[in-house]
């Protein structure tokens, strides 16, 4: 019986150790999300085509606003009898040009956020394949640590592997 015990003690104590050298061996890393994201070239480029289409669209929005203020003037301009004849044309090209405007934020909007997860699912695949191949157990998000190590930094590593992959 003290045999058993002795034995039990002693499978009981090196688990504790080998848990204990387990847990030792974890290696825990962060990067900065923000910083990452933002010097992403994709990131760039996107923001480069989407400032553009934005421009765009503001070109197209104030030419629209542009005509149907003009419209406007020459109803202001028009006898009772010519403005309720004209009344439903003006009314038809300002709701098409609130329905453009909606219809374009909206777009410009979806569109954003969708390339926006698709930089993100890209760092993520990105951090996950460092992290597997460097041996790394976590990686965090800098923003949720109280206080980080610089030495467990790996964002200029993650930002060397997104932009090398352009």
């Amino acid at each position: 019986m003290k045999k058993l015990l002795v034995v039990l003690c002693a499978a009981l104590l090196t688990s504790f150790v080998l848990t204990g050298l387990a847990q030792a061996a974890d290696k825990f890393a962060y990067i900065n999300l923000g910083r990452a994201f933002n010097e992403y070239s994709k990131t760039k480029e996107y923001d480069k085509t989407l400032t553009e289409k934005e421009n765009n669209y503001t070109v197209e929005r104030d030419k629209r606003i542009k005509d149907l203020n003009s419209l406007r003037d020459k109803f202001s301009l028009l006898s009772d009898k010519e403005k309720d004849a004209k009344k439903g044309e003006l009314e038809n090209k300002a709701k098409a040009v609130k329905d453009f405007i909606t219809q374009k934020e909206t777009d410009l909007r979806k569109e954003q956020e969708e390339r926006m997860k698709e930089i993100l699912k890209d760092i993520e695949t990105t951090v996950k394949s460092y992290a597997e191949k460097e041996g790394y157990t976590m990686v965090f998000n800098d923003r949720v640590l109280v206080y980080q190590d610089k030495d467990l930094d790996i964002t200029d590593k993650i930002i060397a592997l997104l932009n090398k992959k352009k």
